[in-house]
């Protein structure tokens, strides 16, 4: 019986994975864009004008991810960035017209319609499902990995980081 139960959990795990797998294959294809360069160019659209500090609150990456996202949008032309000509430390991103283009036709991010039915969740079956998958990065060690709300498989688009030593110092 234990193993049809492990089976049955990384099967579940390997769906989630696959889906947003192919979702963000799927968003390149269409878009050339990646999910967290969509949801990047969505928040400049309906921020207006936005500083690269606010974007990164908004979506919940470092200003870092962010000017670099930003560095291949404007490689792109999908947006410009304007210093402020209030606060000289202040940068502006905006979209241009190419960019207000590519977002009316891009399909909407993979977690609108996670959002929408966890919504549709009772609180009781929301705060289950939120246990249990903090319980499960927890059994995969992954409870200290930053991560941000943005439902993408990383670099598709992007050059792979250096390795990275995943070991953890446990007392027991």
């Amino acid at each position: 019986m234990k193993k049809n139960q492990i089976e049955s959990v990384l099967i579940a795990m390997r769906r989630l994975i696959r889906a947003t797998d192919l979702y963000s294959r799927d968003l390149v294809k269409s878009t050339g864009l990646t999910t967290p360069q969509l949801l990047l160019l969505q928040s400049i659209k309906n921020k207006g004008e936005v500083s690269i500090r606010e974007l990164a609150l908004e979506i919940s990456l470092s200003q870092a991810t962010v000017t670099s996202i930003l560095d291949r949008l404007e490689t792109k032309k999908l947006v410009t960035r304007i210093r402020s000509t209030k606060d000289k430390r202040i940068v502006h991103a905006y979209l241009t017209e190419s960019g207000k283009k590519i977002i009316s036709k891009a399909p909407p991010p993979l977690q609108d319609s996670f959002i929408k039915a966890f919504e549709d969740l009772q609180d009781w079956e929301q705060n289950m499902v939120i246990a249990s998958l903090q319980r499960v990065a927890s059994m995969m060690d992954a409870e200290d990995i930053d991560a941000a709300p943005v439902l993408d498989v990383g670099a598709l688009d992007r050059q792979p980081l250096p390795a990275q030593s995943t070991s953890k110092t446990k007392s027991k």
